[in-house]
């Protein structure tokens, strides 16, 4: 997965429309859905347009706020279609095999804006969606919760465009508490809904994966998923060389990290280096910081290891330190961080 900075703008606003217009049905005006996003209504529209995560969690934020539906992240989901999501959906409409479809929504997940993190699991009787959100540190455990409930009811009406309207999961799986509007959710489904469960899975019966695509054509197929690894190239280029360094890093994380090294290692002269990060608005030192951040919320949020235990792993030289850090990084202490996103 190509990983961009929360604040690098290389993603078209379909999500942010999404959930502006869903806000609009309730009587929500526009510029209210869209405060603090630096977006306008024709910017929303246009498709020379690109936004970032953090536009796209501010929206979200805003959904939260404004609307009076507590359900809103689900029924909203329930809205998406394939259509809205261009050559990326173009691909998933036009595959003629179910099982290829996953792995392709699984490899192409970037192109579609995402905040979570996908993968696709197939037992013998199940197929199985495993949904994790990003470690962003502006999710907390409210947007935690609507992120998950929008991305169940979103794969649900995708499931719905292209194997048909009867699709339904077998059982939702949250590793939240839920809250009582979950009751309808069981009711329109026709699901359970299981609460406090280790990973956020929707399942649904494997038998789905065995029909045949109703609109799959091999020769579309193939022409678009040309398309979308150009889109793929251009989503790097944009990302660029901090993807590398990123990915560099990442495989040395917890050890002391030279700049130098890192140049050696990608091939490129240390000034040029530093001249490229500099370039795309970043720095060595920026990067290793929203690394460490990302692995400290994931860390806290999805494992029992103590702070003591995470400071060593992610490389300070005591919990002091890191404890230091993260406040730095999130504006809360590792403790308080953690009785937030799971209590």
């Amino acid at each position: 997965m190509i990983r961009a900075r929360w604040d690098q703008k290389i993603y078209p606003p379909v999500k942010i429309a999404r959930v502006a217009d869903a806000l609009a049905a309730e009587g929500v005006p526009l510029s209210d859905a869209l405060q603090g996003t630096q977006l306008t209504e024709q910017q929303l529209r246009s498709p020379n347009v690109l936004v970032s995560v953090n536009q796209v969690i501010v929206s979200y934020r805003n959904a939260m706020r404004l609307t009076r539906n507590p359900d809103f992240a689900f029924r909203t989901g329930l809205k998406s279609h394939v259509a809205a999501y261009g050559m990326y959906g173009f691909a998933i409409l036009s595959s003629t095999d179910f099982r290829e479809t996953m792995k392709f929504v699984v490899k192409y997940h970037h192109l579609a804006t995402p905040v979570v993190r996908l993968r696709f699991e197939e037992a013998q009787t199940h197929g199985v969606w495993v949904i994790d959100p990003l470690p962003h540190p502006a999710i907390d455990r409210s947007l935690y919760r609507f992120i998950v409930e929008m991305q169940f009811a979103t794969h649900i009406a995708l499931h719905r465009d292209i194997m048909g309207s009867a699709f339904a999961p077998s059982e939702l799986q949250m590793t939240f508490c839920g809250h009582e509007s979950n009751a309808p959710f069981e009711q329109t489904l026709g699901c359970p809904c299981r609460r406090r469960q280790p990973e956020n899975r929707l399942m649904f019966d494997a038998a789905w994966l065995n029909a045949e695509p109703r609109c799959g054509n091999e020769i579309a197929y193939a022409s678009v998923i040309g398309l979308c690894d150009e889109l793929e190239e251009e989503l790097a280029q944009r990302v660029g060389v901090a993807e590398q360094v990123r990915q560099t890093l990442l495989a040395s994380i917890g050890r002391r990290t030279d700049f130098s090294e890192i140049a050696r290692q990608l091939g490129v002269p240390a000034r040029t280096l530093r001249r490229k990060l500099k370039e795309q608005e970043t720095s060595f030192g920026e990067l290793i910081g929203e690394l460490k951040s990302h692995l400290a919320i994931k860390y806290l949020r999805d494992t029992q290891m103590t702070v003591e235990d995470i400071a060593g792993a992610l490389g300070f030289s005591d919990a002091a330190n890191f404890r230091q850090s993260f406040r730095r990084w999130t504006k809360t202490t590792p403790q308080d961080f953690r009785r937030m996103i799971v209590s």
